[in-house]
């Protein structure tokens, strides 16, 4: 099938789905989280494995503002329904695969939460990652599961109040990457190579053990997507959206 958001192509067992929206700087819309949701549901019979991408040098930065800003401007409904992307990163967390984050680059607020919800993260030495909700008045309410249960809670309150750019180097040390290297592909390569040996049956039976084990990713969900909800619905939070993407101006640089 042709997407517009993403790339997607097979090798055996392997799906490798790529982000692919370089006008907008990797940001997440609607229409590349319904495109990435498609695959995945199709890749749950017979795949074993799922790679992860963005772009060289952002893997993905988040929501995309500009069409935040634009619904508004159109004078279209505001309603922001962020359940379909909590329901990706389930799949990625829970779903009858592997799934491998190959991260290159800025990987910033729902970036991270794509990566906290893969099985394994690789990286290269231009990986960064951050949280910067709150300089927008938001926080990452349906990031947090996913990344407290990889980083834990202390890790996580960091990054979402310091809202500063991790290295590479702070996210191995805090658990968010597993392995880096500077040539992530040969890294890649090699995790591939002994991964493929692990049988469909096997990988299906452990991740739906290892749910049972810790369900708090579907417990959060309710709490998550509500205080998500509030937070968007909030006239502050887009009139700061607003002024970032007319003025390239934070909420407090206002005049």
């Amino acid at each position: 099938m042709e997407y517009q958001t993403i790339h997607v192509r097979f090798q055996g067992t392997i799906c490798f789905l790529q982000l692919h929206r370089p006008q907008a700087n990797n940001t997440i819309n609607d229409q590349l989280i319904a495109e990435c949701l498609q695959v995945l549901t199709a890749c749950e019979e017979n795949i074993t494995i799922v790679v992860l991408e963005g772009l060289p040098e952002v893997f993905c930065f988040g929501a995309d503002f500009q069409d935040i800003h634009d619904t508004v401007g159109r004078g279209l409904p505001t309603e922001h329904d962020p359940e379909p992307l909590y329901n990706l990163w389930l799949k990625l967390a829970t779903g009858p695969y592997i799934t491998i984050a190959h991260v290159r680059g800025k990987a910033n607020a729902g970036g991270v939460g794509f990566v906290a919800a893969c099985d394994i993260v690789l990286a290269d030495q231009t990986a960064v990652f951050s949280l910067s909700e709150l300089l927008f008045g938001l926080f990452p309410a349906c990031v947090l599961p996913f990344l407290i249960r990889r980083v834990g809670l202390q890790k996580a309150h960091y990054l979402t109040l310091m809202t500063q750019p991790a290295t590479v180097q702070q996210a191995h040390a805090w658990h968010l990457v597993d392995v880096y290297e500077e040539q992530s592909t040969i890294l890649l390569r090699k995790h591939l190579q002994r991964l493929r040996h692990l049988s469909k049956h096997g990988i299906s039976s452990y991740k739906r053990y290892l749910h049972q084990l810790d369900n708090s990713l579907q417990q959060s969900k309710m709490q998550a997507l509500t205080a998500n909800r509030d937070m968007f619905a909030n006239p502050q939070t887009l009139e700061g959206i607003f002024q970032f993407i007319e003025h390239k101006q934070f909420p407090w640089e206002k005049s």
